[in-house]
């Protein structure tokens, strides 16, 4: 059985492979999902779906083994598969932030289990104000939105101001200079 956390250590269970992501990432890893986090909250209001951060594990394929993940950023609706510390319905998002020590699982392994598990966006978000948006379509993700944060009004690619939309849930809106804002 795992534990997101446990007496300050954080874990994920990969093909039987228990991966110790200690010690914590930085402060603007917490940063960066606590205003993902906050934006999403506040659009869920008066919804039956939650938004959870780091805390939940996420059981991605439950009837296979016990292997879990401990997802940055995760919306789930489906509340008669929470139990304990673990989801194991299909999440409607999920957003990782990328850490040195995570950062290739992020975008290969933890990628492609949420896609063969049927999570319809994938967010992976760097420190530096990169932002990779996936959709699924017909059972496969595709890069859809690629940002890099420009947050200098005075250069041409200007973007801090760009509008992000959650596809499952349209009325979630976030700009880039709020999803990065303290984060420098």
């Amino acid at each position: 059985m795992g534990f997101c956390e446990r007496e300050y250590e954080k874990q994920e269970k990969i093909d039987g492979v228990i991966y110790n992501m200690s010690p914590a990432p930085n402060f603007r890893h917490g940063i960066i999902n606590g205003n993902i986090y906050s934006i999403i909250k506040n659009g869920l209001k008066n919804s039956l779906c939650l938004v959870f951060m780091e805390h939940l594990d996420y059981s991605y394929h439950p009837d296979m083994n016990d292997d879990y993940f401990c997802p940055d950023i995760m919306i789930t609706c489906d509340r008669k598969r929470l139990k304990g510390s673990f989801y194991s319905g299909v999440p409607k998002f999920i957003a990782e932030t990328l850490s040195p020590s995570t950062a290739k699982r992020d975008k290969t392994v933890k990628k492609d289990a949420y896609e063969k598990a049927g999570v319809e966006e994938y967010w992976i978000v760097s420190q530096k104000g990169d932002l990779d948006i996936y959709y699924l379509k017909d059972g496969k993700y595709e890069l859809e939105h690629s940002y890099i944060l420009q947050n200098d009004p005075e250069e041409e690619d200007y973007n801090a101001k760009a509008e992000i939309r959650l596809r499952a849930f349209p009325h979630i809106k976030m700009t880039l200079e709020e999803i990065f804002e303290n984060a420098d």
